[in-house]
């Protein structure tokens, strides 16, 4: 497996369909301000330490930070923010900084297809390297991260501020031949 691809996924662009593991089309689009409240509600139920509104709308402003959203009908029909993802393009690297799916939504595939959207960015930008910190006992995350070839680099010790919680650093180099 190359890093280009992970079990399962599929390669959606920035507004390209996907399909969730129940196959309902999946939508990864850039965050816009209307769609706050959800990523706010996502955060609050997946982080110990969540992000406020006025980080979100910090991250939104920086020139150099991407928040996509996957989007799926809920089951009325409605468009609904089921999953969101942060991180930043800086020269040639691109730092993961946060990735959350709603609890209800967990295990169908949406960080998935968050993680090859990307890795299709960083791979279109020319980026050498993707790297990120996740908590030592995440171990979902790890697992997911470790699907597409990331690999340990270190611990930040004390790294979270909620707990003093050690961090993982993982790293993925791209093949830029690809």
């Amino acid at each position: 497996m190359t890093a280009s691809s992970a079990p399962g996924s599929s390669a959606p662009g920035s507004s390209a369909p996907g399909r969730s593991a129940q196959n309902r089309p999946v939508q990864i689009r850039a965050m816009e301000p209307e769609d706050l409240p959800a990523v706010l509600a996502i955060e609050s139920e997946s982080q110990p330490n969540p992000w406020t509104e006025k980080i979100f709308i910090e991250e939104l402003a920086r020139e150099w930070a991407r928040l996509m959203v996957a989007v799926q009908a809920g089951t009325d029909g409605t468009p609904e923010v089921v999953a969101f993802c942060n991180y930043w393009l800086v020269a040639d690297e691109l730092q993961l900084l946060n990735i959350c799916c709603s609890i209800a939504h967990r295990r169908q595939g949406h960080a998935n297809l968050l993680m090859q959207h990307m890795l299709d960015v960083a791979k279109g930008r020319s980026c050498r390297l993707i790297t990120l910190e996740v908590r030592v006992s995440n171990a979902g995350a790890i697992a997911l991260y470790e699907r597409y070839e990331f690999a340990s680099a270190g611990v930040r010790p004390g790294y979270y501020s909620d707990n003093q919680g050690d961090a993982k650093v993982m790293l993925l180099h791209l093949d830029s031949s690809e």
